[in-house]
């Protein structure tokens, strides 16, 4: 479902107050704000937004410049992956840029005539919401602007088609004309606005890219085809099952879920001290992320932490958690009870239980006590660091959360515990 956004009278006032008004002209008229977000052919002097940082004025009229050759609408001599990468690097580097950005993205998306320009834009704020956030301050304008283009496919076509029709009546004799471009070239608009509104609810929450390894082109690719191509990461059950289905028809369980989990086995991680406790090294997990997408495992791996923790982040990220929200209320209800909490595995959907018995089984290898002489992470422990990666509370209320967190924990290690996973052996 998605929430209700802020409203257009919200976001003209927002732009008012944040937006760092530009001139025109020999006397220095201010331009409107609806030309201020409007498509511009040519450079800017200044921000879009009001900064007082010079770096960040500086930069701002060079990335303009960027996102410009990006969308076909300025010459250069780099690719558009190229291009992409060094936008997303600065971005990614400095944080003061990434409003500018995508208030840039927003104004040469507006008014646009030409639609593979237009497609283009939005296929840089997709690429760039697989990097990193707006500011808290920015995300509700942002929100608003890609939720009025979710079904504004028929609307955008008219739109060209006036503009164009005006544009040839006031310029009828002019020399130079931009090529206009009404035919549908590539994806919809309204396929990017909701990939866009999903990317910026999680992005919004994860804080994109970590690490201090720099954006990368394989990276930027990955970003680029995952408009199309859902990740395995982020995804639903449903989806991650389709995908494989061609690859892996005779498959019960995800992919992804086995071959992390023999990744970790095969490395020796049942006798890893600090197992799924200790992270692994950031760059390396985003690397294996990247492959993992891709339907590789590389070889060479030898930290059982690095496919330990992706394994965390793939259950973590599931679009919807292992045990479904409308299960929730139950699990933390009988979270002393071991023959009620194995009764709400039971209940749930057949994809998931087979999903969370799978993970189950994989942490009851852990919980054995010649294991846990090695790892040091007993029940209790691993009953910790993999229940909020299974539950979600939907609460705001700190109290609640806090109280839950342990209900949590305690329903998890119940099954842990309690639970015959038996039948999942050999099962992939």
């Amino acid at each position: 479902t998605l929430r209700k956004p802020i409203s257009q009278s919200s976001m003209a006032d927002w732009a008012s107050k944040n937006l760092n008004m530009h001139t025109q002209g020999i006397f220095r008229r201010r331009i409107s704000i609806s030309n201020m977000l409007s498509w511009n052919g040519g450079s800017i002097k200044k921000p879009m937004l009001i900064t007082s940082n010079r770096t960040i004025k500086k930069e701002a009229c060079e990335m303009f410049k960027l996102v410009q050759s990006y969308m076909g609408d300025r010459q250069t001599r780099m690719d558009r992956n190229h291009v992409a990468l060094v936008t997303v690097t600065k971005c990614w580097s400095m944080q003061g840029l990434r409003d500018e950005l995508y208030i840039q993205l927003i104004r040469q998306t507006t008014d646009n005539t030409c639609y593979r320009s237009l497609a283009w834009g939005w296929e840089l704020m997709a690429i760039s919401l697989a990097f990193f956030s707006p500011s808290p301050k920015f995300q509700s304008y942002l929100e608003g602007y890609i939720y009025r283009h979710l079904d504004s496919d028929e609307n955008i076509a008219q739109r060209i088609k006036e503009l164009v029709d005006l544009k040839n009546k006031k310029n009828s004799k002019s020399r130079k004309k931009r090529k206009q471009n009404t035919e549908d070239e590539g994806l919809p608009i309204s396929t990017y606005a909701k990939y866009c509104y999903r990317k910026l609810q999680k992005v919004a929450v994860t804080g994109g890219k970590k690490g201090l390894r720099k954006p990368t082109v394989e990276e930027i690719t990955h970003a680029r085809n995952a408009i199309v191509t859902p990740s395995l990461f982020g995804s639903s059950l449903e989806e991650i099952m389709l995908r494989q289905q061609d690859m892996y028809p005779g498959n019960k369980l995800p992919w992804v879920q086995t071959q992390l989990s023999q990744q970790v086995l095969a490395l020796g991680g049942e006798q890893t001290e600090g197992i799924f406790r200790i992270p692994g090294d950031i760059d390396e997990v985003n690397a294996l992320k990247l492959q993992v997408d891709q339907w590789r495992i590389p070889g060479g791996l030898s930290d059982p932490n690095i496919p330990a923790s992706l394994l965390k982040l793939w259950y973590r990220e599931l679009e919807e958690p292992v045990i479904p929200q409308q299960f929730y209320k139950e699990c933390i209800s009988n979270y002393e009870n071991p023959d009620a909490a194995v009764a709400v595995v039971q209940l749930l959907p057949e994809l998931n239980r087979l999903v969370l018995c799978y993970l189950i089984h994989f942490l009851q290898i852990f919980a054995q006590p010649s294991n846990v002489g090695r790892t040091k992470m007993d029940v209790n422990n691993l009953a910790m660091v993999m229940a909020p990666n299974c539950l979600r509370c939907q609460s705001d209320d700190p109290r609640i959360i806090f109280e839950n967190t342990r209900k949590e924990m305690s329903f998890l290690r119940m099954l842990i515990v309690h639970l015959d996973t038996s039948f999942i052996k050999g099962l992939v």
